[in-house]
């Protein structure tokens, strides 16, 4: 029997179909001949070599020649620092140029590795760069958001394999943080406690949806979660910014998440996925109420019509089985 659930932390329902359900393996990716991705690229502006013609360097983690990670703006930036931030409303129109920062990660040197194949210190490097990028960002004048994520695979809009990930900063404060935000503050007026907190608290004690414990993060599929394998990785430790992540929690987040994309390489034959880090505004760290994660999104399925038109997504996958499959993948 189908379910609708609620997601406590977005405050969307969802549509567990179970009767439209696959079983996890039946997720996994149907692909052609194998591609052969080379170690370098010629052509490839992020491979080694091509440094001059890639972009304004921002951040590095190496020296010129051998380099581990880059940081570098974005040649076709979607916000940009040149920009002089001005507002212009006027009846039912309000615009704000285009100021802010798009910064692009280059990952690795090498052109064909994923991050599930790194080795632990490489992955430490590019949560190193990322947290370097966001306490840098977060200080700049007109900034009131960072947003870091990962598009990996042409079905989550990656146009380069090189492994890359990307930074914007902007002048406002997403609609979709925002509304995320002010859910988690009615629940701790209601409550007295964060709800991110609240969901961590849970999902350990019922063991049903845990994907992977470590030290200090825990990985699991949330309870009502809009498509099939969505993983949440969660810090232990009440954090409402992922600036405040010190090195012990850095190092085991890097262990975890290239874990996590481990599973899903192996388990999902590589799957194509976004992630973000979801973290507060600027201006509004150091709140009890929120909680920053990552949310990792394999691109397996796809909204139609009914999500478009209704915004309740229905998920042809049950969130338990997942887990355990998951748990039971190497």
């Amino acid at each position: 029997m189908s379910e609708l659930r609620a997601n406590i932390v977005s405050g969307d329902w969802v549509i567990i179909s179970s009767e439209r359900a696959k079983r996890p393996a039946d997720f996994k990716k149907v692909k052609g001949p194998k591609e052969i991705i080379p170690q370098r690229l010629k052509e490839c502006p992020f491979c080694v070599g091509n440094e001059a013609s890639s972009g304004e360097e921002t951040f590095r983690i190496g020296d010129a020649k051998s380099w581990q990670v880059r940081s570098i703006y974005n040649k076709f930036p979607a916000l940009s620092p040149k920009t002089s931030l001005s507002r212009h409303t006027g009846g039912i129109y309000n615009l704000i140029t285009g100021f802010g920062f798009h910064e692009v990660m280059v990952e690795h040197p090498r052109h064909d590795l994923t991050i599930s194949l790194m080795s632990d210190t490489d992955v430490e490097n590019i949560i190193k760069a990322y947290r370097q990028r966001y306490l840098s960002l977060e200080g700049q004048k007109g900034i009131d958001a960072v947003v870091i994520f990962k598009n990996q695979g042409a079905q989550a809009g990656a146009s380069l394999i090189h492994p890359h990930s990307q930074v914007i900063a902007t002048p406002i404060v997403p609609p979709q943080l925002r509304h995320r935000m002010e859910h988690a503050a009615q629940y701790f007026d209601a409550e007295g406690k964060c709800i991110l907190c609240t969901m961590l608290n849970e999902e350990l004690s019922g063991k049903k949806r845990i994907v992977l414990e470590t030290e200090n993060f825990v990985s699991f599929i949330p309870f009502a979660s809009a498509a099939p394998f969505i993983i949440w990785i969660v810090p232990r430790r009440h954090m409402s910014s992922f600036g405040a992540i010190d090195d012990t929690e850095l190092k085991d987040l890097a262990r975890n998440l290239k874990t996590v994309l481990g599973k899903l390489y192996r388990s999902l034959d590589n799957p194509d996925f976004n992630y973000t880090i979801r973290s507060v505004p600027v201006r509004e760290k150091g709140v009890e109420y929120f909680h920053w994660y990552i949310s990792i999104v394999p691109r397996i399925a796809n909204p139609a019509g009914f999500e478009l038109g209704s915004g309740i997504f229905i998920n042809a996958s049950i969130p338990e089985e997942c887990a355990e499959f998951l748990r039971q993948s190497a």
